[in-house]
C-alpha cells in the first residue's frame, strides 16, 4: 500500500497530499485518484509528464468517472481511462510471448511488434525491459525448449532440430550453450563429456553444494545431508563427470559462501545459467529484485509481461538452480507471507533478515 493510500485508508488524505503527489508526478499514486485542470477541461493521472498546472486551477476526483462527469476529457498524453502504461507494456509483451511460444516458424521481429501494436523500435526496447531479454533471444529460447524435449525423443540432433522447427541447425547452435548450457548432442546423452566441478562444504544454513562448468557457477544447493545434495547433481546429468574441486576451486566456494553470510552483497562470479525460455525470464526478474526488498509472485508475473501466470512464477522459483545468487528468496505471496522455498522456509526467513 502506498503513502497516500495508507492516508486515505487512515481518513487522513487531503488536497494537498494530492497535490503533492502531482508535483512529484508521483507514478504510485495512479489508481487512487485524478486531477481536473480548469483551464483545459483535461484530466490526468498524478504521473502525468504534462506541464504542471497552477494549483488553483485544480479539482481532485476519485475516478476517471467522477472527472467525466464533472466535465473533464481524458488527457491524450497519460490516458488516465487505460490501464498504467506499465500493465500496458506487460501485456503488449505477453501477447508478443504467445506468439514467439506458439509459432511454428521463428517470428520476425515485425510479427512480435505487431502482436504488441508498437512500432518495431519501441517494441524491441520494451520487450527487453520487461524479460531482461531481446525478443529474438526470447523466441530462439521457446524454440530450444521444444527441440530440448525432441532431443529426448528423437534419433538424432539433427531430427530433433527440424523437428522443433528450425530451418537451419545455424540459429539452434548458437543459442544451445546459454539454454541447454552445453552442446546439443550433450545433453541428449545426459551430459556426457561434460566437465563440472563441485564441492560440499558448511554454511551457516546447513550444507552448501557449489558446483561449476567452464562456463561459470551452475549449481547453488542448500539443505542438511551432504550425501543428498551431492545425488541430486548426479542424477540431473548422469552421464557427466563430475570432478571434486581442488584448492582453487575452494577459493570460489568460499565466496558463495560468503553470498549466503551476507546476501546483499552479490555474486561478482560468472553464471553458468540453465532453463526454459520461462524460467529465464523470471530468474532475470528476481535478479532485479534489490536486495532488502520483496516482491510478490502475482508483481514477479506482471512485471515479466505473464499477469496470469503467479503459479507458474513460484514453480521457476522451486526449480532455481542457484540458492541466493538468484534471490527466489526474495519472493513473497501477495499478503506478505513467506510462501515456499526450495531450500526450507526457515533458511528463506534467515536470509530476508539478513538482508533487512
Amino acid at each position: 500500500m502506498t503513502k497516500l493510500a495508507a492516508m486515505h485508508e487512515s481518513g487522513a488524505g487531503s488536497d494537498d497530499q494530492r497535490w503533492d503527489a502531482v508535483v512529484r508526478r508521483d507514478h504510485a499514486a495512479a489508481g487512487e485518484f485524478v486531477y481536473g485542470v480548469t483551464t483545459t477541461g483535461v484530466y490526468c493521472r498524478p504521473g502525468c509528464a504534462a506541464r504542471r498546472p497552477r494549483r488553483e486551477n485544480v479539482r481532485f476526483y476519485a475516478s476517471c468517472a467522477d472527472a467525466q462527469n464533472a466535465g473533464f476529457r481524458p488527457c491524450r498524453r497519460c490516458c488516465p481511462q487505460q490501464p498504467p502504461l506499465a500493465v500496458r507494456h506487460a501485456r503488449s509483451v505477453a501477447a508478443a510471448c504467445r506468439l514467439a511460444e506458439t509459432a511454428e516458424e521463428m517470428p520476425t521481429l515485425d510479427a512480435l511488434a505487431q502482436a504488441a501494436g508498437m512500432s518495431r523500435f519501441h517494441f524491441h526496447r520494451v520487450f527487453k525491459a520487461v524479460t531482461g531479454l531481446t525478443p529474438r533471444a526470447y523466441a530462439t529460447a521457446c524454440r530450444t525448449d521444444r527441440t530440448r524435449e525432441a532431443l529426448r525423443k528423437s534419433r538424432t540432433v539433427t531430427d530433433a532440430i527440424f523437428e522443433a522447427g528450425f530451418n537451419s541447425s545455424t540459429p539452434f547452435y548458437t543459442a544451445s550453450p546459454g539454454v541447454l548450457g552445453m552442446a546439443p548432442a550433450t545433453f541428449r546423452d545426459g551430459g556426457a563429456g561434460e566437465t563440472i566441478r563441485f564441492a560440499v562444504g558448511e554454511c551457516s544454513l546447513g550444507s552448501i553444494l557449489v558446483a561449476a562448468t567452464a562456463r561459470g557457477v551452475c549449481a547453488i544447493r542448500l539443505g542438511d545431508d551432504p550425501a543428498a545434495l551431492t545425488r541430486e547433481l548426479e542424477e540431473g546429468l548422469p552421464r557427466a563427470e563430475l570432478i571434486a574441486g581442488d584448492k582453487a576451486f575452494e577459493g570460489l566456494v568460499a565466496r558463495v559462501v560468503g553470498l549466503v553470510e551476507d546476501p546483499a552483497l552479490g555474486l561478482d562470479l560468472p553464471l553458468d545459467i540453465r532453463g526454459t525460455a520461462f524460467q529465464r525470464r523470471v530468474w532475470q526478474a528476481l535478479r532485479d529484485i534489490p536486495a532488502g526488498t520483496t516482491a510478490s509472485y502475482a508483481a514477479i508475473a506482471e512485471r515479466i509481461g505473464s499477469p496470469t501466470a503467479a503459479r507458474a512464477v513460484a514453480n521457476a522459483c522451486a526449480d532455481n538452480p542457484l540458492a541466493v545468487a538468484i534471490p527466489c528468496h526474495r519472493v513473497v505471496r501477495r499478503d506478505g507471507a513467506l510462501g515456499g522455498y526450495r531450500w526450507g522456509i526457515e533458511r528463506k526467513r534467515i536470509l530476508l533478515a539478513r538482508e533487512a
